[in-house]
């Protein structure tokens, strides 16, 4: 069977970027990664990449470089990979039109809250805090297209809820968060890849 080709972008340790790599592996998804990039060069991610046999790429924006700029840049960079689909995970920066147009509805995020809820960084510790006070019981995890420059927004893919569980503390949440992406990425992307073959 022939692999999806997908980059994944990511900013930080790479945990969902190692479960991709895992089931690509296990060949429970079908697909390939074929490059992964961090606009952090110290990003750990890199790491997971280069044990995985994967190409990775640190693409820090240049001083003074205006966004479109960069954003142009980086998707002439991804584009060379040919990838059908550009996974952010964990990948902090707002994408422009100027990378997001080159690959029309194939750039899919991973967000840490439901749908509308908690849109930028931090989205569980702020999500933690308004249960702490009271306001939410729920957050969860949402798999979404990205088509525009609208924060943590766009067509879903799939969302999981989360309960807060009573007296639970930040990391114990967190914890519970990141094991929900890990399943639902892997779980979206190979009910994405299995719908486009």
């Amino acid at each position: 069977m022939k692999k999806t080709r997908l980059v994944v972008l990511i900013s930080g340790n790479g945990t969902n970027l190692q479960a991709i790599l895992d089931a690509c592996a296990e060949q429970t998804l079908p697909a390939q990664v074929v490059a992964v990039f961090s606009n952090k060069p110290e990003a750990y991610g890199l790491e997971r990449a280069r044990r995985a046999g994967v190409p990775a790429i640190a693409f820090p924006r240049r001083e003074g470089e205006s966004r479109p700029d960069y954003d142009h840049r980086l998707a002439e960079a991804v584009e060379e990979f040919q990838p059908a689909y550009v996974i952010l995970a964990g990948w902090m920066r707002l994408l422009s039109m100027a990378f997001l147009g080159r690959f029309p509805n194939r750039v899919i995020n991973l967000h840490p809250a439901l749908p509308g809820a908690f849109p930028g960084t931090h989205a569980i510790e702020r999500a933690y805090a308004a249960w702490q006070r009271g306001e939410v019981n729920c957050s969860g995890v949402t798999i979404h297209i990205v088509p525009d420059e609208s924060v943590d927004a766009g067509p879903v893919l799939a969302v999981q809820q989360i309960d807060f569980c009573p007296g639970e503390s930040l990391e114990e949440f967190e914890g519970r968060v990141h094991e929900v992406e890990h399943q639902l990425l892997v779980n979206t992307l190979k009910t994405v890849l299995e719908r486009s073959l």
